[in-house]
């Protein structure tokens, strides 16, 4: 059986809510469930896991949530290999008062991980969606999970679920 593990980075609470989601629905230990800000120290903390569950809120224009900003500047210089872990990314943005980089910090952890060897899980269908643009657009798909709490919230239960199944079968 695959080894899960869940990083997540949280403001607002959103993606804290898919993180607990997650851990339930795959039975994930509280302990490997790292709330990035409280709980990660090195970037070795993702090898021991076969199935990665990143999620991060989005920030300014476009950002990532400030705890990914220095992971993910020692990600992208490290000579980590992901080769053989599937990554399914998860985020909160606001596509109405920033719909020209909704929810772009999933195509920010998916640059950064796909770059290492990670195999990239959990697509969405974007046209559900109203949004201007976003860097985790790629083929009329988000690449991971897009959540709207402030403008959709009576869709996120619905899409959390929607996508929890669809990860069942990919993994």
């Amino acid at each position: 059986m695959p080894k899960y593990g869940i990083f997540y980075g949280t403001c607002g609470g959103t993606t804290k809510i898919v993180a607990d989601a997650l851990q339930e629905a795959f039975d994930i230990d509280d302990s490997d469930a790292i709330n990035i800000e409280e709980d990660f120290d090195e970037l070795e903390q993702f090898e021991q896991y076969d199935i990665l569950f990143l999620g991060s809120s989005t920030w300014g224009q476009g950002d990532v949530q400030y705890g990914w900003v220095d992971i993910l500047l020692e990600l992208d210089e490290s000579d980590m290999d992901f080769s053989g872990k599937k990554v399914a990314f998860f985020g909160a943005g606001d596509a109405k008062k920033h719909g020209e980089h909704f929810c772009s910090a999933l195509g920010k952890l998916y640059k950064s991980f796909t770059a290492k060897g990670a195999k990239a899980i959990g697509f969405v269908d974007a046209s559900e969606y109203d949004f201007e643009g976003s860097l985790a657009l790629m083929d009329g798909k988000f690449c991971g999970l897009a959540i709207d709490e402030h403008n959709e919230s009576d869709k996120t239960g619905d899409r959390v679920e929607s996508w929890i199944e669809s990860l069942g079968k990919e993994i």
